[in-house]
């Protein structure tokens, strides 16, 4: 991700001013670190969950006989095959 450049006033600021207000981006950007980072954890045992889920449906498929392997072979081969159609006959 790109980094956004703070800009700060050009104007003759005060002696005690300059400080404070880099202090002051300095606690901004590093409390929005923390809760960001925060975000990404929360967000990893979000997507653990998911995981989980979807590894119950698959196993509970092959249970019943589907063979989803076998399905995502058959869906590539079908998109392979639509791109490589000349577009003259997709618009047909």
């Amino acid at each position: 991700m790109a980094m956004k450049e703070v800009k700060t006033a050009t104007s003759a600021p005060k002696a005690s001013a300059p400080a404070a207000s880099k202090d002051e981006q300095v606690g901004f950007h590093k409390g929005a670190l923390s809760t960001l980072a925060k975000e990404r954890e929360e967000m990893l045992k979000i997507l653990s969950i998911v995981e989980q889920l979807m590894q119950m449906h698959v196993s509970a498929l092959k249970e019943l006989g589907i063979d989803l392997e076998k399905i995502a072979k058959q869906a590539q081969a079908s998109q392979a095959a639509a791109k490589s159609a000349p577009l003259e006959k997709k618009l047909k």
